[in-house]
């Protein structure tokens, strides 16, 4: 038809249609007229072709003049390949114009009914392993697939049609090396490549290439072959797979292990993707899967020793590392090994994740995207990522979709994932007809043209063709693909769930069927590819290596968690994973360094490059700043960022808007304002060796992008890596991330990680949201002992933070921001660091910093004390005010107008968590006459009372107050009212400097 539809292209390309035969029949004249679009149809075309073919006397002559001068045109061999094939020329030179008409509408049927296989002929693949649902939850079956006889009525042709012959569209691939079949094998060919074991979504990919590479790889006629070997890897892979769980079954019968008994066939599922990706040069795999199979992919995919995973189910095994731990189907793990396919060297890395399912994809993604840089894989050739899911949360998870969203972003893209799904057909309890509105639980993948393939998992060879195709596909076109594994679940949600109670009919013919392994190897053993003999010693052998490990796991006592990590810095930390020292050095810089790193802050490095005015003014202003050696916040963030650079240190900043920065102050991207799309970054023009500089706006997610930054700081402890939100109360939708991961992580899989949260934090009258970044909800995680005063020998500083699960800072000032992040490097060990960001400070004249506070020798400051008229009489001192944050500059204006400098004394605390106790010691020590204050913007209920209150009476031995100033309790963090907020200023500030507010009280 290829040749009628390139006419009718010429002709409608002309403008000008010319009407048909002669005679009033047709209504037509000898003139050239041109029709309106309805009018013009293709087949209207064709019949005067079919015509012209048969006697060119019998069409008008301008149609004569259209026909010769097409083929005349077409190059030689093309204008041969452009006739019509002898088949049609035949029927059109031996029929009547009417009954050529007919030849080609059948034969647009045809190709319209190939079309609808290949678009919905997965509604009805045999994909359900127990044959009592179907796949989608629609049950439809469409009208245009032929299932009866009658349906064939839909595309105008009947039972006599069968057996005539069609020529077949270049949009398919079931002709083989043939170009013409009779119609029943055309369906015959049809329903099995698209409604057999495996039900393909792939005709919504907006791409012709991609589409025709799928059809090529399942239409062609016997491309679904495996070699005797090939069939015998697999029965192998079936057999460890199937015998894990059956031993862990006899062992350990009432344990929970989440087995993957109903979906053995994930395993040699998983090990088809990494031999093909293998072959095609990938070097390293990371992995993120829910708990279920997760012991038998440790075991049998990533190969941790046997011993190993057995003893995690001795009750009597004692932790030999600090932290809880985690249960054993949550545990990660490292492994690089001999591919034995391939015989090449592979990393495998499953990712530990907690049971909020879903969670670890970013993460993975995040650890992937991190592998790829480091290795300067920029096509994605040596790194990827595989992702597997359970059928309900696939659909119920929002951020399955904020992950897919991260897929092709410049600064996201992994260059192609394979999810693996393993769809059990229901959620813990829950019918699929209540979890999910979508036929599939795999829809939220066509958002990004992913290609879908649904398969049996009862059918072994299907699955691993599938496979095959997948990593085939990723290595070809780096896009994401989804494998939909629909198989069931033959135990309840655990072993120790009685599944009866809610899926009745569904398990009583989960109880009648047949193990996978037992249908392939009766299958193997009927062609004469094993012998019984055989499938049995391969049986026997796994037995008895499963024996041996259950002996060897008695022997250990002392359970090493860190023998689970997933993701090791190789030298980094001393082979017993310990810090290689208990100190760093100091975090300044000489003033050579700060003035190089200044006037690229305020300078265009490229030529003829236009900025914005706005920016120009920006940029003069930095360079005043310089060269009156201060720095405003976003200039201190630039020495920061700039002097690890230098020093080797990717850095790395994401999140929403960060180029620019929500309120403008940052401008890390400069764009050219007269060509579109050219844009320059300073901070990469620092030296010729410098680490490069990473600087991204994200999607508007954050659960999605913080879990992605989270996995990209695992992979090296050699960079810094920033996560911004756009306001800091915006971190509550990536609340997962941060308490499942950020605050617990080391705890639980022995596993340090120094991601920066960057929050911006102030009540500035700019309603509940937008003012706090909810610093409550990160101390209250913060593991420190309120009513313990910590005894250290060495570095009291360092020793708290190596002990501590996170920092948490608020800096008053641009040269302790500076610090702070350098800090954060030079520790010998990683802790997340949260810093609460201002707003309002960016552009205080106030809160600027000399070069004098960031020169060499200086350092991060846990407290800056007050260093005014007070500090040098202390006994005359009335009031100690401690406060934190942007309330030091309201208190400092408001103590100045007051005239109360030699009275009142104000102290900021800097780091909050750990809680400096030996600073705030010192401090009330030295005004050990007055009375102590704790002043914070926050209500009382929110920010840090709750926190600091304890530990300041752990300081002061309980025998002083520390009273609160501050906002009265409320269920908002802000109010929405200016004058409202103005006036509770006015209040707290008045109360703070009235030195009798608190008399007569009781402590």
């Amino acid at each position: 038809m290829s040749q009628f539809r390139s006419l009718a292209s010429v002709l409608r390309g002309s403008g000008l249609w010319m009407l048909g035969r002669n005679g009033p029949g047709r209504g037509c004249s000898s003139r050239v007229t041109q029709l309106s679009p309805s009018a013009l149809s293709s087949s209207y075309v064709e019949e005067m072709y079919y015509a012209w073919l048969e006697d060119p006397r019998s069409v008008h002559e301008s149609w004569d003049a259209y026909f010769r001068n097409a083929q005349a045109s077409s190059p030689v061999g093309e204008a041969e390949e452009k006739r019509p094939s002898m088949l049609l020329q035949g029927r059109a030179m031996s029929q009547t114009p009417a009954m050529s008409l007919k030849v080609v509408e059948d034969h647009l049927a045809v190709h319209n009914l190939i079309r609808a296989y290949q678009i919905r002929g997965h509604h009805v693949a045999q994909l359900d392993p127990l044959g009592i649902l179907t796949a989608d939850i629609d049950s439809f079956v469409p009208s245009d697939l032929i299932t009866t006889i009658e349906k064939l009525g839909f595309y105008g042709l009947d039972e006599s049609d069968l057996d005539k012959t069609f020529q077949l569209p270049s949009t398919t691939f079931i002709g083989g090396h043939e170009t013409t079949l009779p119609l029943r094998e055309i369906i015959h060919r049809l329903e099995t490549s698209y409604c057999g074991h495996i039900g393909m979504e792939f005709m919504f990919i907006n791409n012709v290439e991609q589409c025709q590479w799928i059809r090529q790889k399942f239409e062609t006629p016997g491309i679904m072959k495996f070699t005797d070997r090939e069939k015998r890897t697999l029965l192998a892979r079936l057999v460890r797979s199937t015998r894990f769980e059956d031993f862990l079954a006899r062992k350990w019968s009432s344990e929970k292990r989440f087995g993957l008994e109903g979906c053995e066939v994930l395993i040699p599922a998983l090990k088809m993707i990494i031999d093909r990706s293998s072959a095609a040069g990938i070097e390293s795999v990371i992995i993120g899967m829910p708990h279920r199979g997760r012991l038998n992919v440790l075991a049998n995919v990533v190969r941790k020793d046997l011993d190993q995973i057995f003893c995690q189910f001795d009750p009597k095994l004692e932790a030999a590392d600090e932290g809880s731990g985690d249960v054993k189907y949550h545990l990660g793990m490292y492994h690089e090994r001999i591919n034995r396919e391939t015989d090449k060297n592979i990393t495998l890395s499953l990712m530990a994740n907690p049971s909020h399912l879903e969670a670890v994809d970013p993460v993975v993604q995040g650890k992937t995207k991190a592998e790829q840089f480091y290795r300067g894989d920029t096509e994605g050739k040596k790194v990827m990522s595989i992702l597997m899911h359970g059928d309900a949360a696939f659909a119920g998870q929002g951020v399955v979709y904020e992950t897919f969203h991260l897929s092709e972003l410049p600064s996201y893209t992994t260059l192609g994932t394979i999810h693996v799904v393993v769809n059990n057909q229901i959620g813990f309890t829950t019918d699929p007809r209540m979890a999910r509105s979508s036929p599939y639980p795999t829809d939220v993948a066509r958002v990004v043209n992913a290609p879908i393939f649904h398969v049996n998992a009862d059918d072994p060879e299907a699955v691993m063709y599938v496979c095959r195709v997948a990593a085939e596909w990723r290595s070809t076109f780096n896009k994401d693909v989804v494998i939909d594994l629909v198989c069931y679940r033959r135990f309840g949600h655990n072993e120790m769930d009685e599944p009866m109670f809610t899926q009745p009919l569904m398990h009583k013919q989960i109880r009648k069927q047949e193990h996978v392994l037992k249908k392939y190897a009766d299958k193997l053993i009927s062609e004469g590819v094993v012998t019984l003999q055989e499938f049995e010693e391969e049986v026997a052998k796994y037995d008895k290596i499963c024996e041996e490990a259950y002996t060897a796991s008695k022997d250990e006592k002392i359970l090493h968690i860190r023998h689970w990590l997933d993701s090791p810095w190789p030298n980094f930390f001393t082979a017993e994973g310990e810090p290689k020292c208990m100190s760093y050095p100091p975090t300044g810089l000489t003033d050579e360094v700060l003035k190089h790193i200044g006037e690229a802050a305020s300078s265009v490095p490229l030529q003829d490059f236009s900025i914005h005015s706005g920016v120009s003014r920006i940029l003069r202003g930095r360079a005043d700043m310089v060269s009156k050696r201060t720095v405003d916040w976003a200039l201190g963030e630039y020495m920061a960022f700039g002097s690890l650079l230098k020093d080797g240190i990717h850095v790395r900043l994401s999140g929403q808007d960060v180029e620019r920065g929500t309120f403008s102050h940052r401008h890390h991207v400069l764009h050219d304002q007269e060509v579109d799309k050219r844009f320059c970054v300073p901070l990469n023009h620092l030296s010729p060796d410098q680490a490069p500089y990473t600087v991204c706006n994200s999607s508007l997610s954050e659960y999605g992008v913080l879990g992605f930054e989270l996995g990209f700081a695992m992979a090296s402890p050699n960079a810094l890596v920033c996560w911004e939100a756009q306001f800091g109360d915006f971190h509550n939708t990536a609340q997962c991330i941060i308490d499942q991961f950020i605050s617990s992580g080391q705890a639980k899989w022995v596993r340090n990680n120094g991601i920066v949260l960057l929050l911006p934090h102030g009540m500035e009258g700019m309603g509940p949201e937008h003012s706090s970044a909810r610093p409550e909800r990160f101390l209250q995680m913060s593991k420190d002992d309120p009513d313990r005063y910590p005894e250290f020998t060495g570095d009291f500083e360092v020793q708290q933070l190596y002990d501590c699960n996170w920092i948490v800072v608020n800096c008053s000032t641009p040269a302790n921001y500076f610090h702070v992040l350098r800090r954060q490097i030079l520790l010998p060990f990683r802790k997340p660091l949260i810093i609460f960001t201002p707003k309002s400070l960016l552009r205080l004249p106030e809160a600027r910093s000399s070069f004098d506070e960031m020169t060499t020798g200086t350092k991060f400051r846990r407290i800056i004390p007050d260093e005014g008229p007070a500090s040098k009489n202390p006994g005359k001192v009335k009031r100690v005010i401690f406060c934190t944050g942007k309330v030091y500059y309201e208190l400092a204006k408001e103590r100045k107008q007051l005239k109360l400098e030699d009275t009142v004394a104000v102290v900021r605390l800097e780091q909050i968590s750990p809680f400096p106790f030996d600073l705030i010691k010192a401090e009330a020590e030295l005004y050990a006459n007055a009375e102590m204050i704790w002043c914070q913007e926050e209500h009382k209920n929110m920010g840090y009372y709750d926190y600091v209150r304890p530990r300041f009476l752990t300081v002061l031995s309980n025998k002083k107050p520390v009273w609160y100033v501050g906002r009265d309790p409320a269920a908002a963090p802000a109010t929405g009212n200016k004058f409202t907020h103005l006036a509770e200023l006015k209040r707290f500030m008045d109360t703070a400097f009235n030195l009798s507010a608190f008399e007569g009280r009781s402590f």
